[in-house]
């Protein structure tokens, strides 16, 4: 490995980091503990991959990424009748329920209103239109293959 390698497409990328609101609100982090991703690979999304590219091995630096998780987007809250969730379901505001896309993959959604004989979810991701700082030190860096991955 080198440390002559920047962080960019085909580079496989040792790091720690911490993911925090601008409140300063931690949401995740990797503690002394390392994680290793290649980029393109769908482990971290493309705004903080972006937001590391030029960085080398032995760099730290704290990032600012502007909806890290997308734009909240009003057409991902859904009105569902009170009917399509099972009878023993205690629905409340703030709980979080699980549903499956077309693909049958994994879907949450908060549910964000009860009123009368509907239900108000919110799939949009918890962090969507939250500006994020995204501190980072890069522990290693490997150009792996140099395939471009479209990102």
């Amino acid at each position: 490995m080198s440390s002559e390698t920047p962080v960019g497409p085909g580079a496989r990328v040792e790091l720690r980091f911490s993911l925090k609101l601008e409140s300063g609100e931690v949401v995740d982090s990797t503690g002394e503990n390392t994680a290793v991703f290649d980029v393109g690979d769908g482990n971290l999304l493309p705004r903080f991959e972006q937001a590391m590219f030029g960085m080398l091995a032995g760099e730290s630096s704290s990032l600012l990424v502007i909806d890290g998780f997308g734009e909240h987007n009003s057409e991902n809250i859904q009105r569902m009748p009170q009917s399509q969730f099972t009878s023993d379901m205690e629905l409340s505001e703030g709980l979080i329920v699980s549903f499956a896309d077309q693909q049958k993959a994994e879907l949450p959604g908060v549910v964000v209103k009860v009123y009368g004989e509907y239900v108000e979810v919110d799939f949009n991701h918890p962090l969507a239109g939250e500006n994020l700082i995204f501190q980072v030190e890069i522990v290693d860096v490997e150009q792996v293959t140099n395939d471009i991955i479209r990102v």
